[in-house]
Parts: structure tokens; sequence; C-alpha cells
């Protein structure tokens, strides 16, 4: 079985990997002619201001005294130069933003693996094209560059005052530096400026998905070759931003991000960056309409240049007979736009020749989407074929191992000298076709690795003939009834990624599962705490998502809950007459000691920061021990299975208060009485199948080495077991939304540990933060299988399947079309379920070492009576 696991988390290390080959290749080329306008450039030279993170409607909107708030550039709008808004696209984080300002392509998706902080590859920008470049900024944003903060937003968000006063200094700032160089130049008007941003910022502080927020930035620009204020009567846009701003008489002209690099290409004369795909916004020009056309026929022919070099890139390493070209833009197509172009240019007829090259620059684009997926559909039909076989053979495993298919015969049959051979040919094929297409290595993994997977499957044909034959003597509406409660299931799970609320509809079907069982007659108390439950953490799916809405109360309530539960705990301690009782009750309250130290920092640190006064010193040395803490105490409880839940759930809490903002406080304690309820649910289901089983849970003990002579068969109920624990994953994954987005990531909620801002500690804490529900419900999860007398293995390898079974889900549903928001999302949903997947190992891991580890202090051991 170890083998098993060490091969299984190998196969979905590759499955993992392969998104990063279909979806996340690199879409830059090189090997370009460079091509510029060859006509004099209205600018000799340009200055960018880029305000990090800085929002559209911050910039335009007037202060609560009906002043702008920031006059200088308001002055430009209306007096001297043009103004927008520039969409971003997802990621909206720095590099992203400034790359594509600089060099007009959006955020190269082969960095995620590598950060966003350098640049992971090569590429051309207005850096490299320029003869002479200063840049002053950010230590952080400069170093970018180096190879060819938005601090405010985060810490006080963009609604404070902080944030707002913050877009005066820079308006200040801009005006001294515009004035300083006019001068320095006597005022010769051969500098153009643009006033940007890389990003927005939601208005709980955080930036990285597609809030219009965080994709809205302003953009004005003025000087040497930009259009002067253009007075307009009425405007049509879909938002109500001119009517906020009061900028409805002047006109009003959006551009693309990557539009920004062309733009300033054709303003000072130089070659346009190789790889940009932005689109020059000609209305922005101030020149005759012949600059205009030559430098948009430049922008189609620097485009074109890529599609050409990606066409024969992916030619040369094509077998001829398998080489589909892009049918859309064809080489004579190439020519007759290109000849047709240049014609109109000669005939003055420059409205149509603007208009061929935005149509070759369309079909240029399009084609090069087509090139850079060219592999897309083969390499994702054989990891398809991967996950299909893996999850059979899993499914296997479980067959073989429990009496599913009695009363079938058992005779096993040698497999034929034959299949091995088979398989060994395809491998040979398949290997022969990648090496004289020149494929990458990691091309033959993702297509060889099916053929093992299908040949130990069809290996155990023997298995799968009995299994059909056993399937026939169930009842025809039975197997149906079974197979379609399955697949509901799956999908609400799936659905949950996309809509939160679906595991609000999941956990009320959960609340009337007593109702169609015998449990409601047998067992009513524990029914009706089994319903309330889940009724209640029914609510939090429908609650905003963390970090929005920050409440202190709600967390101190939390806190005041579980010292409340605690008590309870304590008094039933204190009541028994147990001869070794001493420790167990010391253990408990220290534990409730660490939660009133909790919620005293917690309170104290709000306060200490809504005073401007910072983190007390004194207050992070405390969260500090207390999230130690969490770690070890819990090891010193006892093993019996109560006990032992409890102590963990006392300092997982302890933690969790420190971490928390608002609302998700209450959710773990929730959560945990759920998962405390569930395992006495399981036990008198358990009961109705099996009347000699008659162990009660309060005599349980966590053992590291359990009895496998106790194990006993499946049942098919057990399927439901292992989709509860992967609904109640799921659950506590978005129950509160911790990650439903990067941007609900809540700074605050770190505020107790550090305020200097560290990506990386930041980063470790709020995972903790996050797992915290997910141990809690694997340490449910081990108590489940102890009091089922189910082996982990069984439980575990199910629930491989149902996570396997809705990631070949999401790998379907990733897209590449439409938004990079959609795009983005659907490729994370995948990745998800692939981390939980693999993650899955380690939780199992972590939850069975806090549940049946033991640590003693001083003395020898001693048993507990119970």
């Amino acid at each position: 079985m170890l083998l098993f696991f060490i091969l299984g988390l190998l196969v979905h290390f590759v499955f993992f990997g392969s998104i990063f080959d279909i979806y996340f290749t690199s879409p830059l080329v090189h090997g370009m002619t460079p091509q510029f306008t060859p006509l004099p450039p209205p600018a000799k030279r340009l200055v960018l201001f880029v305000a990090d993170g800085l929002r559209a409607d911050t910039l335009y909107e007037f202060d609560e005294n009906g002043n702008p708030r920031a006059p200088f550039i308001r002055n430009i709008i209306m007096h001297e130069g043009s103004w927008g808004i520039s969409h971003t696209r997802v990621p909206t984080e720095s590099r992203p933003g400034h790359v594509a300002l600089i060099a007009g392509f959006y955020e190269d998706v082969s960095a995620v693996a590598k950060g966003w902080k350098e640049n992971p590859v090569g590429f051309d920008s207005l850096i490299n094209e320029s003869k002479y470049t200063w840049s002053w900024g950010s230590p952080d944003i400069l170093t970018m560059f180096a190879k060819g903060i938005d601090t405010n937003g985060h810490a006080h968000r963009p609604t404070s005052r902080e944030y707002k006063d913050n877009v005066k200094v820079v308006d200040d700032g801009i005006k001294e530096i515009v004035s300083m160089l006019e001068h320095f130049y006597g005022n010769d008007g051969k500098t153009a400026f643009i006033f940007t941003s890389d990003h927005g910022m939601t208005d709980w502080g955080f930036h990285g998905a597609g809030h219009p927020s965080e994709t809205l930035t302003p953009f004005v620009s003025w000087g040497a070759g930009i259009k002067y204020p253009q007075k307009v009567s009425a405007q049509k846009f879909d938002d109500a931003f001119l009517k906020e701003w009061k900028l409805e008489n002047w006109k009003r002209q959006d551009i693309h991000q990557a539009d920004v690099a062309p733009l300033m290409a054709s303003l000072i004369g130089v070659p346009f960056p190789l790889n940009s795909v932005g689109i020059l916004p000609i209305d922005y020009l101030n020149n005759t309409d012949l600059f205009k056309a030559e430098s948009m026929f430049t922008n189609a022919m620097q485009i074109l240049e890529q599609f050409k070099v990606k066409m024969t890139q992916k030619k040369e390493v094509t077998l001829p007979f398998f080489f589909t070209p892009f049918k859309l833009l064809s080489e004579s197509k190439q020519l007759n736009i290109v000849r047709k172009a240049r014609s109109y240019i000669k005939q003055r007829k420059y409205d149509e020749a603007v208009s061929l090259c935005k149509e070759l620059i369309r079909l240029a684009l399009k084609g090069l989407s087509y090139y850079h997926t060219y592999d897309r559909f083969f390499l994702g039909i054989n990891v398809v074929l991967g996950f299909v076989g893996w999850t059979s053979y899993a499914s296997l495993l479980i067959i073989k191992s429990h009496s599913i298919t009695r009363g079938v015969s058992k005779e096993v049959k040698k497999p034929s000298h034959l299949l091995p051979c088979c398989f060994i040919a395809i491998s040979v094929l398949v290997a022969f076709f990648l090496l004289i297409q020149d494929c990458p290595w990691t091309y033959y993994v993702y297509c060889l690795l099916p053929v093992p997977i299908w040949y130990a499957v069809l290996r155990e044909f023997q298995v799968i003939q009995d299994f059909v034959l056993s399937l026939l003597t169930f009842p025809p509406s039975q197997l149906v009834g079974y197979l379609f409660i399955f697949t509901l299931g799956i999908e609400v799970l799936v659905l949950s990624f996309f809509y939160r609320y679906m595991l609000t509809a999941g956990l009320i079907a959960f609340a009337c599962w007593p109702f169609i069982t015998q449990l409601w007659t047998r067992a009513k108390s524990i029914s009706l705490s089994w319903i309330f439950f889940s009724l209640l953490l029914a609510v939090f799916p429908l609650m905003p998502v963390v970090g929005r809405k920050p409440d202190i109360f709600l967390v101190m309530g939390a806190g005041l809950l579980v010292l409340l539960l605690s008590l309870c705990v304590v008094t039933s301690l204190i009541k028994r007459k147990d001869r070794f009782i001493n420790e167990e009750l010391l253990l408990h309250l220290f534990q409730m000691l660490s939660i009133v130290l909790s919620m005293c920092v917690v309170y104290t640190t709000h306060d200490s920061l809504l005073k401007k006064q910072g983190l007390p010193l004194l207050n992070q040395i405390i969260s500090w021990i207390i999230l130690a803490s969490s770690f070890v105490l819990p090891l010193l409880s006892p093993t019996s299975l109560f006990e032992r839940l409890f102590s963990i759930l006392l300092s997982s809490m302890s933690a969790y208060l420190l971490l928390s903002t608002g609302y998700e406080a209450l959710f773990p304690l929730v959560l945990s009485c759920l998962m405390f309820v569930w395992i006495r649910v399981e036990q008198e289901t358990l009961q109705q199948l099996s009347v000699s089983y008659k162990q009660k849970a309060t005599s349980l003990q966590f053992t590291y080495s359990p009895d496998i002579t106790q194990f006993r068969q499946l049942y098919l109920d057990d399927i439901r077991r292992a989709f509860f624990l992967v609904f109640f994953l799921v659950t506590a994954f978005f129950g509160t939304g911790n990650i439903a987005s990067v941007n609900s990531f809540d700074l605050a909620s770190v505020y107790c540990f550090l305020t200097v801002f560290s990506p990386f500690m930041m980063g470790a804490l709020m995972m903790w933060k996050i797992l915290i529900p997910f141990v809690l419900v694997m340490c449910a999860f081990e108590a489940v299988q102890l009091t089922t007398q189910l082996s982990s293995k069984s439980l575990f390898l199910m629930v491989l399947i149902i996570s396997d079974i809705m990631a070949l889900h999401f790998f379907f549903l990733v897209k590449d079309y439409g938004s990079w928001l959609d795009i983005g999302t659907s490729i994370s949903h995948y990745v998800i379920v692939m981390s939980l997947t693999i993650v899955l190992v380690f939780l199992n891991g972590l939850a069975h070492l806090l549940t049946t580890k033991k640590l003693r202090l001083c003395g020898k051991p001693k048993s507990h009576l119970i």
C-alpha cells in the first residue's frame, strides 16, 4: 500500500504539472524583425508616471468639500490633454501591470510558477528600444526591469483618509516634476507625459483578481503628440462614471493597458516592442492622418511578424501530414492585406488603411492564439486517458480488497503474454512519434504515463468481469438510483466552486438525510443535533467573503462561546472521580487561558491599531507563543476519542481567533460541533447494519497502530461516508470564502503577529488559518474510521476517486477563451482540486499524529480509566 501511495503521489504530480504545459506555456516568441514608423516622431522624450495601486475613481472623484482630489491632473484633462480609463487584466499585480505598460503584452502565464517579482523570461520593451532610460521608484518595482508600492492601500484601504490624501501628494509630485522638466528643456514642447496605474485595489485593500475596482485604472496623457481636450455634448458608456466625476463634457477615451506601449513607441519614434499585442490608440495622437496610418501599419506588421515566427516554429516540429495551418490568415491573404494597406496609404485613403490594419491585427492575434494552443487537444486527451485509467485502477483495488463481488467465481486467471507485448509496442510507437517531432521531455511523460496505468487495469480483467457480473445482481432501479445520487453529489461539489450557496444546498440536504433513514426513529437526539448544526453551518456560505466586513465583536463572541463550551467540559471532569484526572483538567484550564489571552490580544491589538499606535510588542510575543503551543498542547491530552478531539478544538480555536477579523471566527466552532455529531451519527448508522457492533464511542481510544483484525468489509454506505468527507473538506475551504479569490486575502488577519509587510510570513500565517478547518475535519475523519471499524486505506481510496472525478470535471471546464478572469478562474479550480488530492495525504498524516501521538513530560505512563 505504501508503494501505491508513493506512485499515486507521483501520478498526481504529473497530472498537476500537466496544466503548466497545456495552459501555462509562454506565448512569447523571439526572432522577429523590429518595426518602427518611418516618419519623424512628435516627441523627443517621454515621461511615464505609474501610481502603484491607484484606482480610477479615487483619482477622478471630488473630495467631501466638492474640490478635485487631484487638481493638477484635473486641469490637464480640461485644458491640455486626453483622458480615459485603462482596463487592466488578471492578475492585477505590480509586475504584470508594469510589463503590460512597458512591453505591451499581458502576463506571461509561465511566470505563475516562478512568481511575479522577477522576469522569468526575456522580452522586449520600450526600455530596451529607447536610447536612454532613467527610472525612479520603489525598489521592488525597479528591479523587475534591471536585468534587460501600494503599501498605503494595503495598510489603510482605499476608502481611508490616508489613501485618499495620498492622491493629493501624488498630484503635487507630478506637478513639481512636470514643471522642473519643462523648465530644464526650455519649454520646447517636445516632451510627452503619460500618467496611469499598474492596477487598482478593492475596498478591503487587496488586488490580484478581476473586480472592477482592481481593473479600472486612470489614464491621462498630454504634451507632444497628444490630442488636446475635446468637448462633447454627450457620451455613451455602460457606467455612470462621467456624471459622478463631472467629466461629461470632456471626451473620454478608454484603452487597454497593453495599448499604452505602442502609443509611447509612436510618440518617441522607437520600434514597437517585439512581443507587444497592444493596438495603437490613434485617437490619442495629435498628428497627421498619414502619421496615424503609418503608425497603425507598423503596429500591424509588428504583430504579423510574431504570427509568422510562431507559425514557422510550429511547422518545423510537426510532421507535414499532421500540420494544420491557420486558414483565416494564409500566406496569400497576408500579402494581399499588406499590399492593399500600402496602396491605401499611397492613395491617401487613410481611414481605409487604418481599418484594414486593424483587421490584420485581429487575424494575427487570433492566429497567435491558434498556434499557441496547437498541442492543447493532443495533450489533453493523454491526460484524460491517464485520469480515467488511474481512477479505474483505484476502484479495482477497492473491489479486490473487499467482498463486493462475493457469490461470483474467484478463480484467478494468469494474464496473457500478449497483453504486455501490445503495451510495449504502443509505448515504442508513442515514443518514436514524439521523437521525430522533437517534443519536450514532458510530452513523453504525459503520453507514456497512461500506458502502464491501463496495463495495470487490463491485467485485472477477471476482477472487472466479476464486478460487472455482480452489478447484474442488483435491481436496475436501485443501481440507477445509486448512480443518480452519486452523480448529483459530485455535480453539487463542482458547482460549489462557482457558487458558494451550493454548499448551503448540500448542507440542507444533509439535514434532511436522517428522515430518509432509520436514524430518526433510532436516535432522535442525535438526529436533532445533526439537523441543527447542519443548518447552522449552511448559513456561512451565504455570508459575504471574509475580509470585506470586519467585526471584532464577532471574534469576541466566538471566544466566549468556546469558553462556555470548555467550562461545561471542565465541570464534567471535576464531577468525575477518576484517579488520574489532574493532568487532563490542568491541560483544559491552560487551553482556556489561551483562549482568554487570544481574545485580549485581538481586542487590544485592534484598539491599538485604531489609535495608530502600532502592534504592542507584548501582544506580538503572546500571539507567537499561543500559535506554537497550539501544535503541542493536543499531544499532551489523553488518547481517548472525545477528550483528544476536544483538546485539538481548543488549541485550534486559540490560534484561529488571533487570525480572525469577523464572522469566520465562529466557523471552526460550528464545523467542529457538526464533526462531533458526525462521529456519533456514523456509529448509530453502522449499528443499523451490524447488530454485533456494540462498542461505545466514549470507550474508544486513538491508537498509533490500530488492530487490523477489527477492520470490516465495505458497505455501499461507506461511499456516502467518503462523500461526506470530501464535502466537509470543500466546505472548510469555501465556507467563509477564505481563498475563494485572490483578492479576499485580508492582511488584517495577521496583525496580531506582525504589521510589517512580509509576503512569505503573512502567506504562511494565512495558509495555517485555511488549514485549521481542514485539520479539524481530518481529525474527525480519523474518529469516523475508528468508530466504524473501517480501514483508512479503503476510505482514503474512495476519497481519492471522488476527488479525481472532480478534478477531471474541472479539467474539461478549463477555458481557453473569454476574459482572462474566466480563464484564470477555471484553471485555478483545477489546481485547487489537484492540490486538495495531493495535500490530503499530508493532512491525513497530520491528523493521525494529532490524534494518536501522546507526549509525556515526566514520570511513567499512566493509564486513563474510562
